[in-house]
């Protein structure tokens, strides 16, 4: 997908009195598209105001800002991806994943349908892009071992954000990092088709592809349940009308008003978080472990050091 960076903020207004707003900023993980349809329904269909809240949506000039940002106190949510969460948390940035918006892995590595990888073990001696080193190359790598391959048996090269338009040049002959609702897509558009191998299948734990984190210090609890919930309840309606919220979504910008969006949204609202508060402690202490066996981390971090659940009375 070509990924091209904008600025993005939008503010409910509210008509409750100045005494009932809470105001929480929130920053996406990249430009606005489909996978952040709970969010923008939430303000447009008034379920931020319901919550009493003010809520200001922004969007990175570097997609390494979020987090980072939510770390420093400069948000107060972020959008980010468990696996991410794991590594932040082991650099000692100060993160806790307080709710879910995509509860189902997104990231996959693709290949080219016409051709010559048919299955996993066809990669040896061929070349596979990545475009963020670290957690891609985890993926990749155990997934090429649960197929009895060891990473050095491809070539792996960074492709930077160039993934679809990496593989149908030649460039390589897969790339891990790519979303199954957008690249798939993009590669459709062109004329080629794709196909997917997925890490969930292919030895790596299921895992939360967005999260919201935020810094634990001074957090509020409560304002950030009120937000999941109103999130919640955007989700409930997308999944009642996926058509209709379509409609309202993309009427947000102009630039969402194109193929690759609508084709995206078609494999993207079913994936939606519909507890966004409750939290599956389980998958993120089996992917904590998963990192440690992988080598990528030292393991060891309980889940209560990766995430909580706001709505639980959890304190961080």
């Amino acid at each position: 997908m070509k990924r091209a960076l904008t600025t993005f903020a939008l503010t409910a207004t509210l008509a409750l009195p100045a005494a009932a707003q809470d105001r929480l900023s929130i920053m996406l993980d990249w430009f606005v598209n489909p996978d952040h349809a709970p969010i923008i329904l939430a303000q447009e269909l008034g379920y931020f105001t319901d919550a009493g809240l003010v809520v200001e949506i922004v969007t990175p000039s570097d997609p390494n800002d979020p987090p980072r940002m939510a770390a420093a106190g400069r948000v107060d949510l972020a959008v980010s991806y468990q696996p991410q969460l794991h590594l932040s948390r082991h650099n000692d940035l100060p993160l806790r994943r307080v709710g879910t918006l995509i509860s189902t892995p997104l990231t996959c590595l693709v290949v080219l349908a016409d051709g010559p990888v048919e299955q996993m073990a066809d990669l040896a001696g061929r070349r596979v892009g990545f475009a963020v080193a670290g957690v891609q190359e985890v993926l990749l790598d155990a997934m090429l071992a649960h197929n009895g391959l060891a990473p050095t048996d491809v070539e792996q090269i960074n492709i930077g954000w160039s993934i679809s338009p990496a593989l149908m040049a030649g460039q390589v002959d897969g790339v891990i990092g790519a979303f199954r609702n957008f690249e798939l897509n993009q590669l459709a558009i062109e004329g080629t088709e794709g196909r997917c191998f997925y890490p969930e299948s292919e030895g790596v734990p299921a895992y939360d592809e967005l999260i919201y984190v935020a810094n634990p210090v001074d957090l509020d609890t409560d304002a950030i349940a009120r937000f999941l919930d109103a999130t919640e309840r955007a989700t409930g309606y997308i999944l009642n009308n996926p058509q209709q919220a379509w409609d309202i979504f993309a009427a947000t910008a102009s630039e969402l008003q194109t193929e690759l969006n609508t084709r995206a949204w078609a494999d993207t609202w079913p994936r939606f978080a519909t507890r966004p508060a409750a939290l599956d402690a389980g998958r993120y202490a089996r992917f904590e472990a998963f990192l440690a066996d992988r080598g990528a981390t030292s393991g060891g971090l309980p889940v209560r050091e990766l995430a909580i659940d706001v709505t639980a009375g959890a304190t961080p």
